[in-house]
């Protein structure tokens, strides 16, 4: 219990600001990963995915960690609202893709929905001004499991389909974290349909075609 407890406390020490994150009007660094949906690794392009439309990019510091367990859940339970906002959500942290097949297929976390990436040596954490610490021996999870990897700051990103960062979003409970997000790419979503209110095959294209049938 107290090796949990301290890695509980070692969490949200992370979540509080640090180095200069990237921030909003700044290039969100490309990459590419390993990641697991609903419990089947594949390779993620973030470059891919804006081909689609904005993509929330939430770093995580470890599956099965309390908060990070919630926000994983918070972002499941309203999957279907970011995608009718034409978006596509992604959870990065330095786990193994081994354990996060385990996380993105459990009901209580990812649920299915959300697909999480594997970011072993912490680079694309770093490329986006993140701090990553390595916890104290013997940390454990919410299943008992030893904590072994690089911990990242707990912080979102949407990034728009050209690339740019929308919002950064870091310091809020998860349930905030995600409502914030969502709402960001809401109004990203809306800016795109208020510049061309006329052209629906441009936003067929990004998945925008729900909300421009509201029009």
């Amino acid at each position: 219990m107290a090796r949990l407890l301290l890695g509980c406390l070692l969490l949200c020490a992370l979540a509080s600001p640090g180095m200069a994150a990237l921030s909003e009007g700044d290039g969100a660094p490309d990459f590419q990963a390993q990641a697991s949906l609903a419990g089947k690794a594949f390779n993620f392009s973030l470059k891919e995915a804006l081909k689609k439309g904005p993509v929330v990019v939430y770093f995580f510091p470890a599956a099965y960690t309390g908060t990070c367990n919630i926000q994983a859940h918070e972002f499941a339970a309203n999957y279907e609202k970011f995608v009718a906002a034409g978006a596509t959500v992604v959870g990065v942290s330095l786990d193994s893709i081994t354990r996060l097949n385990a996380f993105s297929a459990d009901p209580d976390s990812c649920a299915g929905k959300v697909a999480v990436a594997s970011d072993s040596d912490g680079r694309i954490s770093k490329s986006y001004g993140l701090r990553v610490e390595q916890p104290p021996p013997g940390v454990t999870d919410t299943q008992g499991y030893a904590i072994e990897h690089g911990l990242v700051e707990q912080v979102t990103f949407v990034v728009t389909a050209d690339g740019k960062i929308a919002a950064t979003i870091r310091g809020d409970s998860p349930s905030s974290n995600v409502a914030k997000a969502l709402e960001a790419v809401q109004r990203v979503a809306a800016k795109q349909v208020t510049r061309a209110p006329g052209d629906s095959r441009r936003y067929r294209k990004t998945g925008l075609t729900m909300v421009l049938s509201r029009f």
